[in-house]
C-alpha cells in the first residue's frame, strides 16, 4: 500500500532531480550554499534556520550571528525558497501572555537555531533562548512581521525544541534535548506535551546515542512529517573525532499516537559534512537540518540545513525513500 503523507500539495517546492550517478537517499542542491554568510551587512554568518510555505511563497526565521558574534533571529521572505530577503533588524518579540512578566521573559540576550510550524491558526516559533542559560523559547506570528513571545517551555538547560504540527491526543507536543550550559558533549531526545502551550509535562524518553556518527549526542531537526506509517523525523547526530565534533543527519520513524515509541531509526546517516561549505566555516564539519518543505502530492522533500555554522544549504529527497531507508537500515 502506498504511503500517505498528511498535508497539502506544494507545487512550487524548491526542487532539483536526483543527479545521474547519485547513490544517496538525499542529494545536495547544485546552488549551495543558497544563503551566504554575509547576506546582511551586519551578519557574520547565517545558518540553522527555519522555512515554511507562506501565502503562495515562503517565509522563515533565520539565525543571523552578527559581526559582534551576537546570536540573533531575523525574519525573511522568498518567492522561490532559494533567493531570500532577510529583515536587517532582528525580531523583537512582544509579550501576549498576561500570566508572564514581560520584562523577565523578553529580556533578550541571545536566540538561535529556530524552528517554525503552522498549528491551527498561527505559526509557532521555537528557538534556543537565553534564560539563565539555554532553554526553549516559544512564540508565534501570523504574518512574519509581528512576533509574540510566550513563556519558555522548560527550565535551563535545553536545546532543539521541535513542535509537532498538530495536537496529539488533544495536547501540543514537542521534542527537545536536555543539555548542560556549555557545548554539550552529551544529549538524548525527549518528548513533552502541553494542554495550552504554557505548562509542559508528561515527559517521555524517545532515543539516545548509538555507535558511530551519532555516538556523542542526538537532537531533533525539522518539524516531524505526518505519514500513514508514522511521524518521519529527520534528526542530527554527533560524533567526537580527533578534530572535534562532527554533525551529520539521520532519519527515524515514530509512532503516530505515542511518538516516544520508535518504529525505525537509521543506522547510517543520510547526509554528512563532505563539501567545502559543510567542512570549512566557523564550526567545521557540521550538517545541521532545521527545516523541511514537503509536497504531499509527490512526496518531494526539500531539507534546509546549516553548513559549518556559517551558511544555509539545501538538499532533496523523497518521503517514501526516507521511510524505506529508516526501515531497512533500522537500529530498532
Amino acid at each position: 500500500m502506498a504511503i500517505q503523507i498528511i498535508g497539502g500539495p506544494l507545487p512550487n517546492i524548491p526542487w532539483e532531480d536526483r543527479p545521474a550517478g547519485a547513490h544517496g537517499v538525499v542529494w545536495r542542491s547544485v546552488r549551495n550554499p543558497i544563503i551566504p554568510r554575509d547576506l546582511l551587512p551586519t551578519s557574520n554568518s547565517i545558518f540553522n534556520s527555519a522555512v515554511v510555505p507562506y501565502k503562495g511563497a515562503f517565509a522563515g526565521v533565520f539565525r543571523c550571528d552578527d559581526t559582534a558574534r551576537n546570536m540573533q533571529l531575523h525574519a525573511g521572505r522568498s518567492q522561490d525558497g532559494i533567493t531570500w530577503k532577510l529583515e536587517p533588524e532582528r525580531i523583537h518579540f512582544a509579550c501576549k501572555n498576561t500570566d508572564c512578566d514581560c520584562a523577565e521573559v523578553n529580556r533578550w540576550v541571545y536566540g538561535y537555531d529556530p524552528r517554525v510550524v503552522w498549528i491551527e491558526d498561527r505559526y509557532y516559533v521555537t528557538w534556543c533562548n537565553w534564560f539563565h542559560g539555554p532553554t526553549i523559547g516559544v512564540g508565534y506570528t501570523y504574518d512574519f512581521e509581528t512576533f509574540y513571545q510566550l513563556e519558555n517551555a522548560f527550565l535551563p538547560f535545553n536545546r532543539n525544541g521541535v513542535l509537532f504540527p498538530r495536537r496529539i491526543n488533544g495536547k501540543y507536543a514537542m521534542l527537545s534535548r536536555p543539555s548542560d550550559n556549555g557545548h554539550t558533549p552529551f544529549g538524548d531526545i525527549f518528548y513533552s506535551e502541553s494542554p495550552d502551550m504554557h505548562y509542559w509535562g508528561n515527559h517521555r524518553y524517545v532515543f539516545g546515542t548509538a555507535n558511530g556518527w551519532q555516538s556523542t549526542k542526538v537532537g531533533a531537526g525539522p518539524i516531524p512529517i505526518e505519514t500513514s506509517e508514522g511521524w518521519l523525523l529527520i534528526y542530527h547526530g554527533v560524533l567526537t573525532s580527533c578534530n572535534g565534533f562532527v554533525y551529520s543527519a539521520g532519519v527515524a520513524l515514530l509512532d503516530l499516537d505515542q511518538p516516544w515509541k520508535v518504529i525505525a531509526r537509521s543506522r547510517h546517516y543520510i547526509i554528512s559534512p563532505q563539501t567545502l561549505y559543510e567542512c570549512v566555516g566557523d564550526t567545521p564539519n557540521v550538517v545541521f537540518p532545521c527545516a523541511a518543505l514537503c509536497d504531499a502530492a509527490t512526496g518531494r522533500l526539500a531539507i534546509y540545513y546549516g553548513g559549518a555554522d556559517t551558511v544555509v544549504a539545501l538538499a532533496f529527497g523523497y518521503v517514501e525513500e526516507l521511510i524505506d531507508f529508516a526501515r531497512r537500515d533500522s537500529l530498532v
